[in-house]
């Protein structure tokens, strides 16, 4: 090989392994990229997983009913039935609304899920305000265990008058390797 050829092949790796290790960052960067995105935007009704206080009795806006429906999806790796007790009802907004979604752990296994919440349309996102969410805590089931898992929530008097309908989401994920890791690491009690 000559020396140009050789120049030519450092060059070369040398982009190669600047490519990869820019690519590797990036791919760090994307997840506060992306919330910083859904913040701007308010794309893909992103909510805070953060209780509130409850509502006031005074401030229920009986002028106006906004239709809530609710839905569950299992992540794919997820083989637990996954449903809402009553899948769409009406409420005015600033009403406490009780309710609840049920989860069955079909396996054979003692497994932990977390339900992760979004809000269609995102504009609506900022006004349904969780009092008490399964989503707030790690739900463990033991085989074949099926439970109820409570929803309390309000719709808030300020959401905008054209929103008329919507839909809150519970996606469900299978965390128990990553918590069996954490209590191999910390004891039963880290979770």
């Amino acid at each position: 090989m000559d020396s140009k050829q050789q120049a030519r092949t450092k060059r070369t790796l040398f982009y190669s392994l600047f490519g990869c290790l820019a690519m590797f960052g990036f791919g760090f960067a994307l997840v506060p990229l992306y919330d910083v995105f859904c913040d701007i935007t308010g794309l893909n009704g992103k909510v805070e997983l953060q209780a509130v206080a409850a509502p006031l009795p005074g401030q229920i806006d009986r002028s106006r009913e906004v239709k809530l429906q609710l839905t569950a999806v299992n992540n794919e790796a997820m083989p637990w039935g996954f449903r809402p007790a009553q899948a769409q009802t009406r409420l005015h907004p600033g009403q406490l609304l009780q309710t609840a979604y049920i989860a069955h752990n079909p396996t054979g296994r003692y497994m932990i899920a977390q339900a992760i919440p979004s809000v269609s349309p995102s504009e609506a996102a900022p006004y349904v305000q969780k009092v008490n969410c399964f989503c707030f805590d790690r739900q463990p089931l033991s085989a074949a265990e099926q439970k109820e898992m409570p929803l309390l929530l309000s719709i808030s008097p300020e959401l905008p008058a054209h929103i008329h309908t919507i839909t809150l989401s519970y996606t469900l994920f299978d965390i128990t390797p990553a918590a069996d890791n954490r209590v191999a690491a910390g004891g039963r009690n880290g979770l």
